[in-house]
């Protein structure tokens, strides 16, 4: 009963279970401190001056990090697919959730074997990925994550334009301004920088076209890339409005509540 209680609090957030709750709230709160002691690490004369503290943040937070990955780990046999006490343990080592867990960890064990900094600081901002597991188990998580599945081959079908407009782009202003800009359209890969600043119209201006065919065809793209790299947006915005009347049991179409 007591290993079951464990998951229970680890795993499983119910809507009475007081303890679960707190839990995932501390966590949460323990994870987002963790990033932002990582962002403010990047600054040198902040981070010089509150070395200390950092270090002792980092040791706790891995220690509670650490007994929550091995408690995990330890009480998982609880449930049916992990019921065996070792080829459990092992499956449930490497579901999505577990790996999480173990990400969010395995940074401060590999600083006795990895000396770059710069790796390990990235390794350590991935620790966000652990805010996921705690929003996994509520209603707009599911919602979200249904609204990509269901829309799915309508998304895949979307990025597949995007990306043949990307390399049209990128092909044509190459060929239009290579001649006159070597230093800025030397390639097709340096002119997907343009072509992505362009359709995504953000238009940095750090690299432009200056010759006829090559403004021409920069004006196009413009233009095609407002409608075209808003789709995906569309459709996410649509599914997930479907979804939510779904969840309120009433006709998206004309409001009448569904049996």
């Amino acid at each position: 009963m007591k290993k079951q209680r464990i998951w229970e609090i680890l795993e499983i957030s119910k809507e009475n279970d007081q303890q679960s709750k707190i839990f995932d709230y501390f966590i949460s709160i323990l994870i987002g401190l963790n990033v932002l002691a990582i962002i403010l690490e990047t600054e040198k004369s902040f981070f010089a001056e509150y070395k200390t503290f950092f270090r002792y943040f980092e040791t706790v937070s891995i220690i509670i990090f650490s007994a929550e990955y091995f408690l995990r780990i330890w009480s998982c046999v609880t449930v049916e697919a992990y019921r065996h006490p070792v080829i459990g343990r092992i499956k449930y080592f490497f579901s999505p959730m577990a790996l999480i867990d173990f990400i969010a960890i395995a940074p401060f064990y590999l600083t006795f074997m990895i000396a770059d900094a710069r790796i390990l600081r990235i390794l350590r901002f991935l620790r966000v990925l652990k805010m996921t597991k705690h929003f996994h188990h509520s209603n707009t998580f599911h919602i979200i994550t249904n609204t990509i599945y269901k829309k799915r081959s309508e998304l895949i079908s979307s990025l597949i334009l995007m990306f043949c407009l990307l390399m049209i782009c990128a092909t044509g202003v190459f060929f239009a301004e290579n001649e006159t800009q070597p230093d800025k359209f030397s390639s097709i890969p340096s002119a997907m920088w343009w072509a992505v600043a362009t359709l995504t119209t953000v238009g940095y201006g750090d690299i432009f076209p200056v010759t006829s065919i090559g403004k021409i065809l920069g004006s196009i793209s413009a233009i095609f890339g407002i409608g075209l790299f808003a789709l995906p947006a569309g459709l996410l915005a649509s599914g997930f409005s479907d979804e939510m009347q779904k969840e309120k049991k009433f006709c998206p179409h004309c409001g009448e509540k569904l049996q």
